[in-house]
């Protein structure tokens, strides 16, 4: 089989570049299956999903692959039109959990790329808590789908370096490139039957356990200054552009919410109360934290835009400001 039926699952940008990669590379995708349109913004317009908005602006009507966008997965309907399509093979990216139902159903089986070396990192934010550990290293993973998340039997791997002061933005620019390119390897070794898949486990060293990835919510995203000023750094960074590290500041009458987007450690003892604000109003603004200082580079304060912190400080002053 050269050219298998293909049905692709995709939501985020992410999965947009291996839509791309596949089409590029003339892959039969016969279905494209992503989330509904939701209503979003001030006027609750309602809002496509990246990758349909990209099946919409790179095909006419004529020659786009059927586009399915189920409220859920294990509606009869749905599972019919699926099943009609008759695909020899299902590609997961970016994407729901899916039912038994929907990866058994193709003959080849169900792949999945994911943005991290599995094992480790199995879960909704990979990229994020990556850096929010301080690893140096990330990278993508294929593998077959089964019951569990992220724990099916892995095809391809491949690590890519994470620089010391790279934004979780940045790297998931760079696995989703990669990620695409290797996502087209794994889908024609498997046609070959060339491309062997291996348990997890065999990726680990005796006694390792798998690091997870779970879910970010808004409540995790605060900053402990008490903590270390490289520790708070990778918290930052793994967090930026979004959803974004927070902190509060309040001047006794109002609290403001604020998230810091690019930030610099200094390490160096001091004997200030963690949280404390220093800033010569023009050029910096530095907060105490346990063993030195966190220089803020970008910020966005509640309700603005993202700014530099010299341009901030020529509309704003931290005086009688404090860490709440």
């Amino acid at each position: 089989m050269k050219n298998p039926k293909i049905v692709f699952m995709g939501t985020a940008d992410f999965a947009v570049g291996a839509l791309k990669e596949m089409l590029d590379n003339n892959m039969n995708v016969a279905a494209v299956v992503t989330a509904p349109d939701k209503p979003a913004g001030r006027g609750r317009k309602l809002s496509s999903s990246p990758v349909k908005e990209f099946l919409l602006s790179h095909f006419d009507d004529d020659n786009r692959p059927l586009l399915l966008q189920p409220e859920k997965l294990k509606d009869s309907l749905f599972l019919e039109q699926l099943e009609s399509i008759n695909a020899d093979l299902f590609i997961v990216v970016a994407f729901r959990m899916l039912p038994e139902e929907v990866w058994s159903m193709p003959a080849m089986g169900t792949i999945n790329l994911h943005g991290s070396l599995l094992p480790h990192y199995r879960g909704a934010a990979p990229i994020n808590r990556a850096i929010m550990n301080g690893e140096t290293k990330s990278g993508v993973t294929t593998f077959f789908i089964d019951d569990k998340i992220d724990t099916g039997s892995i095809l391809l791997r491949e690590e890519v370096p994470i620089g010391p002061n790279e934004t979780a933005g940045e790297l998931y620019d760079t696995l989703m490139n990669v990620g695409a390119k290797m996502l087209v390897r794994t889908i024609q070794g498997v046609v070959d039957g060339k491309l062997k898949h291996q348990h997890q486990n065999d990726f680990l060293q005796m006694d390792e356990e798998a690091k997870l990835a779970p879910k970010i919510f808004t409540e995790d995203c605060f900053i402990n200054w008490s903590d270390s000023p490289t520790n708070i750094h990778n918290f930052i960074r793994g967090l930026s552009p979004f959803p974004g590290a927070r902190s509060y500041i309040t001047n006794g009458k109002n609290v403001l919410t604020y998230k810091i987007l690019q930030s610099e450690p200094e390490i160096v003892n001091h004997d200030m109360k963690y949280g404390t604000i220093l800033s010569d109003g023009k050029h910096y603004v530095k907060i105490a934290c346990n063993g030195g200082y966190i220089s803020i580079l970008s910020i966005q304060l509640e309700g603005k835009k993202r700014m530099n912190i010299e341009d901030l400080l020529r509309g704003f002053s931290f005086n009688n400001w404090e860490t709440r």
